[in-house]
């Protein structure tokens, strides 16, 4: 069952009092992204200011890689990428 989500993107600083620099759409994942930052964060896979873009980036990558893994532009990519999902959920904070 997949589980959905809404995005915004808020731009910050001197250049976001235009109000045109905010982005919202709406997607789903296979996956709770909410339990995945948390696995993220105990397994120290980056530092804890970082967990939250690593996590959601990653998320939004890979579901559209999985969607798109037989088309030419994706299809080299996903062997590598699923090799790296696989390190990542091994890990456990060591140096590898």
């Amino acid at each position: 069952m997949p589980h959905s989500y809404r995005v915004t993107v808020q731009e910050l600083g001197p250049s976001a009092l235009s109000g045109a620099g905010v982005l919202t759409f709406d997607t789903t994942n296979h996956d709770n992204v909410l339990q995945v930052l948390t696995r993220v964060r105990e397994r120290h896979a980056v530092p804890d200011e970082e967990a939250a873009e690593f996590t959601i980036g990653l998320k939004l990558f890979a579901e559209v890689i999985m969607r798109h893994r037989r088309e030419p532009l994706f299809a080299e990519l996903f062997p590598h990428f699923n090799v790296f999902m696989k390190k990542l959920k091994k890990h456990n904070g060591a140096q590898d």
